[in-house]
């Protein structure tokens, strides 16, 4: 009898210690999920483009004719005004040629004005008087076409502005429309970015600007399209002129600086579109859902979204159903069920790199 008895007992304790363990492990059979927090609509679908500044005025300085570098008066770097001469060319050849055209204007003009003396006298015909008006006429014209090509052995600034590069010297001979100088404006300065195909389809989904350099630290400066090359350059991209919206300090910012540009966009047009990993959306049936952890009851909850856009980085966009800040499951949610008890997989501490300790 005893032993029966104590039989019973053993088997009550081994009950007991099968219900602890049971329980112990049901807690741990909770699965470990990875959670990511819902991007707000501010950081939603940022581009970003590497671009360089320009001044707002550029322009290449040529001679209108032909001929070899007498001077060269500036150098790079130099600041010059409107009108100023940067360069001059040899004009032995031009002075010649206004001198005999001077002396036969002289000649014409004498040969005309006796003319048209005569026909206002009634003494000559009046096919000579025309003969004689439409020569001085042309000879008026030739002679000043000559002087201004004597006024063009000399080249002058279109604008005020620096001296960006010199292509020649003095001594080298040069055809008419060759560049010589190029000078940037000394007033606004613009980015310039350069965009792929793709981004140039899409380019009015773009809603604002905005650029960073590292001499500036964190600053921001916002920035407003002002130009769009309507072709393609040899490496299939096209050239995009942002301008700032706000002054800039001169003496921090100049052409031909390196920035990041910002390029912000809207694919839905709602104000509520919120980016998640495209690892935390599941299709149920004909429903596409995401799960939403509740911190304070370590649950999931099943929600039903509406994904608009799935980008080029593996993000998704969603303009119902989810908020920024709220937390989803990033990965594995094809195993979970609606209001299921979770546990957060624990990031590594700084100081236990790799999590090994």
């Amino acid at each position: 009898m005893n032993s029966m008895k104590n039989a019973a007992l053993v088997a009550m304790v081994i009950m007991a210690m099968g219900a602890c363990g049971s329980k112990e492990t049901h807690e741990d059979k909770a699965p470990i999920v990875e959670v990511v927090t819902v991007k707000d609509p501010n950081e939603v679908s940022t581009t970003t483009f590497t671009g360089r500044t320009k001044a707002a005025t550029e322009v290449t300085l040529a001679f209108r004719v032909s001929g070899q570098i007498e001077k060269l008066l500036v150098d790079e770097g130099d600041y010059v005004r409107k009108g100023q001469v940067v360069a001059v060319m040899d004009n032995r050849d031009y002075r010649v040629q206004l001198a005999a055209t001077q002396a036969e204007y002289e000649q014409v003009k004498a040969d005309a004005e006796r003319v048209m003396a005569l026909y206002a006298e009634g003494n000559t015909t009046a096919s000579n008087n025309d003969k004689a008006r439409y020569g001085l006429q042309q000879i008026t014209q030739k002679l000043a076409n000559h002087k201004n090509k004597l006024a063009d052995t000399q080249l002058r600034s279109t604008i005020d502005g620096y001296v960006q590069t010199k292509y020649h010297e003095a001594g080298e001979t040069v055809t008419a429309g060759m560049p010589i100088v190029s000078v940037f404006g000394s007033g606004d300065t613009e980015v310039e970015v350069k965009i792929s195909a793709s981004d140039f389809a899409n380019i009015e989904k773009f809603t604002n600007f905005h650029c960073k350099f590292d001499v500036t630290g964190e600053e921001t400066f916002p920035l407003r399209l002002v130009r769009l090359n309507q072709e393609a350059n040899s490496s299939q991209l096209y050239v995009v002129r942002l301008a700032f919206t706000k002054a800039v300090n001169p003496k921090k910012i100049t052409p031909g600086m390196t920035t990041m540009v910002y390029a912000l966009h809207d694919e839905s047009g709602a104000a509520d579109v919120v980016s998640v990993p495209s690892g935390a959306i599941l299709r149920n049936g004909d429903k596409t859902q995401a799960f939403v952890y509740e911190a304070e009851s370590g649950t999931v909850r099943v929600r039903t979204v509406n994904v608009t856009t799935i980008n080029r980085d593996g993000t998704m966009l969603v303009d119902s159903g989810l908020k920024g800040g709220e937390q989803v499951v990033a990965a594995g949610v094809h195993h979970l069920a609606d209001g299921q008890k979770v546990r957060l997989l624990e990031k590594p501490s700084r100081s236990n790199v790799g999590g090994l300790l």
